[in-house]
């Protein structure tokens, strides 16, 4: 009689092996251990198909809490890299994929630039979207891009200064919510990393820019949305700004929506409003040269830090035919 061995078959303790007894002993053996080697196997490769964590997934959790957790991890002291050209418009061809629904190509393009792909259905709308967030702590901080894939994209929605402009993110994924067919582009940075580097709204070099510019490119209008604090404009709740473009209908719509819904709007086309009219913002400037519309919308602290006022903003601000 064979003694027990102490070595493991594929995961398998040997000891639950047969013991070996003439030449029937070694075929039960040579069964039960190719049996345990073809499952191990099959696990193996199923493993390998799923692919690694940042492939084309599932979304687990709620979309909210992604954004909460995404913007409370950007900090003034982390490290950042601006994206190359290549690495730019190698991200454009990945969210243009994301867009179109071809998740598992866009989790291919995507991946080696340090981004997550995921799709799922949003509870608190029944639509799905496409999710692409850049990896966490690490220099290629290149942000978040939030699809719509219930309906072609109309809209670009833009958070350029999460947790500094305090919670833009969350009131950015609110309007997200309430306008089908819009993609929400939220920076990767803080607005103070690398002595402004990471600025996504006053650079042409990173990967937000690169994003949000390619859809302009293609008309699409884009709504940005910043805080200012309340000594900044004491009589104001909300600046309306067009940027370095035209006050176009969209512009004076949010106006006259935020205007309706309550808020003291100051009109950057009609009235002196400080530093808050956005007119070297670098996305606007893109926006003028390419033809779009860019509507730059700032809101005090007042309005930002009292969550029971933010419902009635982001009906204002869709109410203004976003989509048009």
């Amino acid at each position: 009689m064979a003694r027990s061995m102490s070595t493991r078959y594929g995961g398998v303790h040997a000891s639950y092996l047969p013991r070996v007894s003439g030449f029937r002993g070694l075929r039960a053996l040579w069964t039960v251990t190719a049996t345990v080697l073809a499952v191990t196997s099959a696990v193996v490769l199923a493993a390998c198909a799923a692919g690694p964590d940042n492939g084309g997934g599932q979304q687990r959790g709620d979309l909210a809490e992604t954004v909460r957790e995404f913007a409370s991890g950007l900090h003034a002291d982390a490290r950042y890299r601006a994206p190359d050209t290549a690495e730019r418009q190698t991200m454009t061809e990945g969210i243009q994929l994301l867009e179109h629904g071809d998740r598992d190509r866009a989790a291919d393009t995507l991946r080696p630039l340090g981004f997550s792909v995921t799709v799922g259905t949003d509870p608190a709308t029944g639509r799905k979207f496409g999710l692409a967030v850049n990896e966490p702590h690490s220099e290629r901080g290149w942000g978040l891009y939030l699809v719509d894939l219930s309906k072609p994209i109309r809209v670009v929605l833009e958070v350029p200064h999460p947790n500094f402009d305090m919670h833009t993110e969350e009131i950015g994924l609110a309007l997200f919510r309430a306008v089908p067919g819009a993609i929400l582009a939220v920076s990767g940075t803080h607005r103070l990393v690398m002595g402004g580097a990471g600025d996504v709204a006053h650079r042409t070099d990173s990967m937000f820019h690169a994003v949000v510019t390619a859809f302009a490119e293609h008309g699409l209008p884009q709504v940005q949305l910043h805080g200012f604090d309340n000594m900044s404009l004491p009589n104001s709740d909300a600046v309306v700004s067009p940027g370095a473009t035209d006050a176009a209908r969209l512009v004076r719509a949010v106006a006259s929506q935020l205007d309706s819904a309550g808020l003291r709007v100051c009109r950057a086309w009609q009235s002196d409003c400080g530093k808050l009219e956005g007119t070297i913002n670098k996305q606007g400037e893109a926006a003028a040269r390419l033809g779009a519309v860019f509507v730059h919308v700032e809101l005090n602290g007042s309005v930002r830090e009292d969550r029971g006022r933010w419902p009635t903003v982001v009906r204002a601000l869709a109410a203004a035919d976003l989509t048009g």
